[in-house]
């Protein structure tokens, strides 16, 4: 009879008391009072997410399925932020599931020929390669050997100072006056 009575006083009972009292027990009576005071608010975010009654109807029974076990095992000081959390959580796994993805059947006649795009993409990175290799050759001779040790060879500054006995400060210098000059004539070069 105790047992009784502390469920029906359960309505009475604060979030915070409920779930306590609801980790002690696992009676999913106390769970099920502390869910209904928030069943409008989960099934308001759930039409939100899914624009379908039926369905939002589903999700709020799934989410109190979900929250049996879930409220074992989270520490929860505000239950509405929490459940609300929760919820929005829950909607968005349903609508990333393979089965709500929108796709489209390919049709080869809607595109370019792949060996087409893929052959003008190829000229026009090797036009690109052509075009900075010459302009590599007009930068000063610092800035090169910097440039090429930096992106070509991967080395980081405290090798590059190593192997070419400058500063740390001018070896930044250089590359960044080096990328500044590739551009500029990379830009030229376009123009021309």
């Amino acid at each position: 009879m105790e047992f009784i009575k502390n469920i029906s006083s359960a309505t009475q009972s604060s979030d915070q008391d409920l779930i306590t009292l609801y980790k002690q027990t696992k009676e999913l009576s106390v769970l099920s009072t502390l869910y209904q005071r928030y069943m409008e608010l989960v099934y308001g975010v759930c039409l939100k997410y899914f624009k379908e009654p039926e369905r939002s109807k589903d999700a709020v029974m799934n989410i109190f399925e979900e929250l049996i076990q879930k409220l074992q095992v989270h520490e929860v000081n505000n239950f509405k932020s929490w459940l609300h959390t929760l919820t929005r959580n829950y909607c968005l796994m349903q609508l990333r599931t393979p089965k709500n993805l929108k796709t489209t059947g390919f049709s080869p006649e809607y595109m370019q020929s792949e060996e087409t795009v893929h052959l003008n993409g190829v000229f026009e990175k090797e036009e690109q390669f052509e075009k900075l290799e010459s302009c590599l050759e007009k930068l000063p001779e610092q800035q090169k050997q910097t440039v090429q040790l930096f992106y070509l060879q991967q080395k980081c500054y405290e090798e590059i100072v190593e192997i070419t006995g400058y500063e740390w400060n001018k070896v930044r210098s250089y590359i960044q006056n080096a990328r500044r000059n590739l551009k500029i004539c990379m830009e030229k070069e376009d123009e021309g």
